[in-house]
């Protein structure tokens, strides 16, 4: 599978019908979200892992304007405590049984050392796939003012989806950066693509995501 594969005249009048591709308003207060990106998922040596050297990289750009924009920047992370990951409670694991190597305080569960994390970013430690379930991501980012999500990370048809149709269904105006994602395979990853375009978010490029970042600093309201 291709993302040209996934296009043709009958499926783009489906879609056109549908009303779907519509362009996302941009606001004034964005936050980037990365998603997952731990050596778990970005390094080819761990059983959840792919080289996802490309993807990292153009994440890493996406942060630093971010910091220089002084728009805040979330990181998330998947660990399961040991009873978690050993254990039969959590649902995802009976069917993903591959993620049970990420367990806190791993090598597996540790941000990839090539983005840079400062002192003012947050992190949300997640158990599924939307960093919005069972987390306090949105109450963070309301409490932020923050109007736009612009999402990025891996894996592309799993947390990244989830995390930008979360986004979107709690209010957010959503952006995913296309260069800046990263899957296991590259059929789920254009297909997620296609779906988000479709559907929920803008998907756009490194070059227009890093343009917007640099020109939509978040400041926080006058009192």
């Amino acid at each position: 599978m291709t993302a040209e594969s996934l296009h043709g005249a009958d499926t783009d009048a489906t879609y056109d019908r549908a009303g779907f591709g519509a362009t996302v308003p941009r606001g004034p207060r964005p936050a980037l979200i990365v998603v997952d990106l731990t050596r778990g998922f970005t390094e080819p040596t761990f059983a959840s892992g792919s080289d996802l050297s490309a993807p990292v990289a153009a994440a890493a750009a996406l942060v630093d304007a971010a910091h220089r924009a002084d728009v805040p920047v979330v990181f998330t992370a998947i660990s399961y405590t040991p009873a978690e990951a050993d254990g039969d409670a959590v649902a995802w694991l009976r069917k993903a049984t591959g993620m049970r190597a990420l367990r806190e305080d791993s090598e597996a569960v540790a941000l990839d050392p090539r983005i840079d994390r400062v002192l003012g970013d947050h992190l949300i430690v997640k158990k599924g796939a939307s960093a919005f379930h069972g987390t306090g991501l949105g109450a963070l980012l309301s409490g932020l003012h923050v109007d736009t999500a612009v999402v990025c990370g891996a894996t592309t048809s799993g947390c990244v989806r989830a995390t930008a149709v979360d986004a979107v269904t709690g209010g957010l105006d959503t952006l995913v950066v296309r260069e800046a994602c990263g899957d296991r395979a590259a059929g789920p990853h254009d297909a997620a693509l296609f779906d988000l375009q479709a559907k929920y978010a803008d998907v756009i490029d490194l070059h227009d995501a890093l343009g917007y970042l640099a020109t939509h600093a978040v400041r926080q309201p006058a009192l």
